[in-house]
């Protein structure tokens, strides 16, 4: 990691994105977070009749994928960790489309010496001939060992509230396959840390790990179950802290809580006792779109 990379990260202007997708990314999205691996029938996320796409979708649209990467940045890419997500949608996302994402860097925060830098991030996708906004996304980024570059320890965070005390109303248990990592690098981001054993060691993991945005949008489709009648649309808001690595061929279970307006939930894989998610929210309309 090169000494000017807060200058150079603060003056990095991240380019725009049009994002045109049809069926095809559409299906491919679903199967990289594991739509239809599971008990129920998810047959609309990956069959071109009648296709529904996933609204954790929007996470992969207007990026250049994991422009962290960019050499002229000098960051030591193998340490940075997505830390926090949030999506807000206006409408529902459909099948196929034409979008246009624009990013904003945030504010840096230094923990301090030895220990990390925060980096927050903000998204929105738009409609090309309107400029609607469609979309809204925050995201928390984790720089290991970057801390003490001279900056304000200030809080960074996306919002996330204290999860509820008492046990939750229901769970719902989803499998990953071995390759699941693989099939969703295909939707665009094509860090290495997630297919090469060698860059997941140097990272300090005993294998490639799962993209924290894969287990985003696996939980989702374990909300839309539970929470949504199955019917993905009526998902508007959803918000996250990963907390652990999903490793690929892990079963997450999500445990979820009703609250006044909202549901809220946290995600654990329990051959390892490890919580993968926590923090959860999610917000769904009450009738159906």
């Amino acid at each position: 990691m090169t000494a000017s990379w807060p200058e150079r990260l603060r003056g990095y202007a991240v380019p725009d994105v049009r994002s045109r997708w049809d069926v095809r990314d559409t299906i491919r999205y679903a199967l990289g977070v594991g739509a239809a691996l599971g008990s129920s029938d998810e047959t609309r996320f990956v069959y071109e009749a009648g296709l529904v796409a996933l609204p954790t979708m929007a996470l992969t649209l207007g990026t250049p994928g994991f422009w962290l990467m960019e050499p002229d940045l000098g960051l030591d890419w193998a340490q940075i960790l997505h830390g926090e997500q949030s999506l807000k949608l206006h409408r529902p996302l459909p099948a196929q489309g034409d979008l246009i994402g624009k990013t904003w860097i945030g504010p840096l925060s230094d923990k301090g010496a030895g220990r990390a830098a925060l980096l927050h991030c903000i998204r929105h996708l738009y409609d090309p001939t309107t400029q609607a906004l469609v979309a809204e996304m925050e995201e928390l980024w984790l720089l290991r060992g970057a801390g003490g570059f001279g900056g304000e320890n200030i809080p960074l965070g996306i919002g996330l509230a204290p999860m509820p005390t008492r046990l939750p109303d229901r769970s719902v248990a989803l499998p990953t396959a071995r390759n699941q990592a693989l099939l969703y690098r295909l939707t665009g981001d094509r860090n290495p840390l997630h297919v090469l054993p060698d860059i997941a060691e140097q990272a300090g993991f005993d294998r490639p790990i799962l993209h924290g945005l894969a287990t985003m949008g696996l939980v989702a489709r374990a909300l839309i179950q539970a929470c949504g009648d199955g019917d993905a649309a009526r998902l508007t808001a959803i918000k996250m802290r990963f907390t652990a690595p999903v490793l690929p061929g892990d079963e997450v279970l999500t445990d979820i809580w009703d609250e006044a307006g909202s549901v809220r939930f946290r995600a654990r894989v329990l051959k390892r006792e490890a919580f993968v998610v926590d923090g959860g929210s999610a917000t769904f309309m009450k009738e159906k779109a």
